[in-house]
């Protein structure tokens, strides 16, 4: 029988690339960033935009809480048991997802008040909310990218991080594929896009250069409006 192998053993090339949570990371800064700015903009009154704002709340909230239920489940469990020396840092980035959780209470609260009437007040309020969320999910962003994603490299396996964005993609709609893909090659590099994309199948590849671009910069140019500054696919 031949020995284990543990992580430690493994050349740098048979490591897990984390560096792809780093892109995924650029799209939850650029949303929150975009939510308060999209509802300070909705004029007074203006309930049809209202409505479009709130549901592309609602498609970030989802996002963010199934990253953070897959780092709860896959993540964090595996962290602990490999990096003991580490347990603090991992309790550091549970109880963030805890404080992040609790800064979306106010977000709930706020959005059905503001909605069906586009209340300029309401709005402030949820505006307002929505920027002490973006606050604290900042922090835990940072902090991940410089802590934890170094323990991910180092403790888990190719294969185990690989099932993180298998299960990530499986909670994405069909119907979304496009607009999610194109939420990442965004924010990519020309190296990171030829990453992402090398990725994909094919024929995913082959759909995205004909009809998935022009999907996304649709929906982008619908939800950003007079906020965008101009975006060419």
């Amino acid at each position: 029988m031949s020995p284990s192998i543990t992580t430690d053993e493994l050349p740098p090339a048979e490591r897990p690339y984390t560096h792809e949570m780093v892109v995924v990371h650029r799209v939850f800064r650029r949303e929150s960033a975009l939510l308060p700015r999209l509802v300070r903009a909705v004029p007074d009154g203006g309930t049809a935009r209202a409505a479009q704002v709130v549901e592309h709340l609602h498609t970030y909230l989802g996002g963010l809480h199934h990253h953070h239920a897959l780092e709860d489940e896959l993540v964090w469990p595996l962290l602990r048991t490999r990096a003991a020396q580490d347990d603090e840092l991992v309790s550091r980035m549970e109880e963030q997802h805890r404080r992040i959780d609790e800064s979306l209470r106010a977000v709930a609260e706020w959005t059905p008040a503001w909605e069906p009437a586009a209340d300029p007040i309401a709005g402030e309020e949820l505006a307002l909310a929505l920027d002490a969320h973006r606050t604290v999910l900042l922090e835990h962003l940072d902090d991940e990218e410089r802590l934890v994603l170094p323990l991910v490299a180092e403790h888990l396996t190719v294969a185990e991080w690989d099932v993180v964005g298998t299960r990530g993609m499986e909670q994405i709609p069909k119907s979304q594929l496009f607009i999610a893909l194109g939420a990442l090659l965004e924010e990519a590099t020309p190296q990171e896009r030829a990453h992402l994309l090398g990725k994909a199948p094919l024929i995913g590849r082959l759909l995205w250069k004909v009809v998935g671009h022009r999907q996304y910069a649709a929906a982008r140019r619908a939800i950003r409006g007079p906020l965008d500054e101009g975006y060419h696919a």
